[in-house]
């Protein structure tokens, strides 16, 4: 006769309901944490790049938002706030510091001077040029990777009983080497 055994937590702390929960969404929880890893990792380069170009991470974000997020060339600050998810004043501090580096313009509405264009100096679009070039190969890398995760499979309905430890291990490590190779990343990390 077989002995039923109960699930053990994952850590302490956790209730077995908890850890059923997990188990059930173990595929998703893996795929949103090679996901935000890939997110991550593409921030990183994308950091690194700017630096190395001259420009701060901030500054590059306001160039892309100024020549990319409208379609017209030129943004308003309340357009370019929305773009970088920041607050307006923050968004016109980040604008005075990139106009004194000589990476944007702006120029005020006539009759209304609450009104304010931001557009690049050809300076800004040399820099965003520039590192345009440095990030095509990088975002087709991360967009492959993207595009190849498995899709999130919603939880199943029915409780299921908890595979033996060496299974769970199995699946996990044969799951993170078919992610990296979806990636790029190889085995060689």
């Amino acid at each position: 006769m077989k002995s039923l055994s109960v699930r053990k937590p994952f850590s302490p702390g956790l209730t077995i309901a908890t850890s059923n929960v997990i188990l059930e969404l173990r595929d998703v929880i893996e795929d949103l944490a090679w996901f935000r890893y890939t997110l991550r990792k593409f921030l990183r380069f994308s950091e690194n790049a700017a630096r190395e170009s001259g420009v701060t991470p901030q500054q590059h974000q306001l160039l892309l938002g100024v020549a990319g997020h409208t379609g017209r060339g030129w943004a308003t600050l309340s357009e370019l706030a929305e773009f970088l998810q920041e607050k307006h004043n923050s968004v016109v501090g980040l604008v005075r510091r990139a106009e004194k580096c000589g990476l944007v313009r702006k120029t005020q509405g006539g009759d209304d001077r609450r009104f304010v264009a931001v557009s690049l100096t050809r300076h800004g679009e040399a820099v965003l040029l520039k590192l345009t070039q440095l990030h095509k190969d990088e975002v087709l890398r991360v967009q492959q990777g993207i595009l190849n995760l498995p899709k999130i499979k919603p939880p199943a309905k029915t409780k299921r009983s908890a595979p033996p430890t060496h299974a769970v291990a199995k699946k996990k490590s044969s799951t993170v080497k078919v992610i990296k190779k979806k990636i790029g990343r190889g085995s060689h990390d």
